[in-house]
């Protein structure tokens, strides 16, 4: 069994790198022992604590996009009983949908030999690197691309502030088949070390989505996969559980962190991009195959 303590500094490791572009499992198989810390990922706890800290960070995510999400469930039945789609909220519904199914077959299928990649940390440190690759890749895709609107453009565009500019799309202008490779993306965060929310903002900044948009897409499309990966685990939580107390803690430490980190990274990407979190990936991983053995 973990120990508290334990559990609530992974409880505030998973609330900030869930979010971040980061990949939360990569830091939890990772960083502990990088740190010396007592602990291993194939400890039976390890999955009944990631199950708590997820249900945390979805909460966290339901709440930041509440207002959102009650469009969302109201916009999927009118969808359903019309049989046709009629409106943003009934089309961002469906695309959350088409979204989600890729990494959800993928994950039930695969659950299993998944897991055993959880206690490699080597492994884990190789993916953080080629993590770091993608979202520098998708960086120097965004800019070739802002160059060549910039050079098409009239001088006197160049004025009008990225969030007005018609020609950057909005989530709800994608295509169906976009927003499934986008959820096929999705499907790669189930690697330790692949970050979720990177994988799928990369997909959304070369699909031509503003950064802050793609972050917001990545944080919609995200939310069903977290509350699912943590509520199919509940039922086989057992013995190895943590306490109700120790639980209830960490979930709320994940949700409290997670949300605070939601916020500052979107209003970080209003101008920010993701270079920096590309460079700290490939830190870790280098950092991880030279120092873990």
């Amino acid at each position: 069994m973990l120990s508290a303590g334990l559990i609530l500094f992974l409880a505030a490791l998973q609330g900030v790198t869930e979010l971040f572009p980061v990949s939360s499992l990569g830091h939890a198989v990772v960083v502990p022992p990088l740190i010396g810390l007592n602990f291993r990922e194939t400890d039976p706890a390890f999955v009944p604590v990631l199950t708590v800290l997820h249900l945390g960070t979805a909460g966290a995510l339901l709440f930041l996009y509440r207002r959102d999400w009650a469009r969302i469930i109201v916009g999927f039945f009118r969808a359903a009983v019309r049989g046709r789609i009629d409106d943003p909220d009934q089309r961002l519904a469906i695309m959350l949908v088409v979204g989600t199914v890729p990494a959800g077959i993928i994950g039930l299928l695969l659950q299993d030999p998944l897991k055993t990649l959880f206690g490699n940390p080597r492994l884990a440190s190789v993916f953080l690197i080629v993590n770091g690759g993608i979202l520098f890749a998708a960086e120097m895709f965004r800019r070739r691309d802002e160059r060549r609107r910039a050079a098409a453009e009239p001088a006197h565009a160049a004025l009008v502030h990225e969030d007005g500019d018609p020609r950057f799309a909005r989530v709800e202008g994608l295509s169906l088949r976009t927003t499934l490779f986008v959820g096929i993306f999705q499907a790669g965060a189930l690697l330790p070390g692949i970050s979720r929310s990177g994988i799928t903002m990369a997909a959304g900044l070369v699909a031509g989505l503003r950064h802050e948009e793609a972050a917001r897409f990545s944080f919609l499309l995200a939310t069903p996969i977290i509350l699912a990966a943590g509520l199919l685990e509940v039922p086989s939580l057992g013995t190895d559980s943590p306490t109700a107390l120790v639980a209830i803690g960490a979930a709320i430490v994940a949700g409290v962190v997670a949300y605070a980190s939601a916020r500052f990274l979107l209003r970080y990407l209003r101008s920010g991009r993701l270079d920096p979190f590309a460079y700290y990936c490939a830190a870790l991983g280098a950092a991880g195959l030279v120092f873990i053995h």
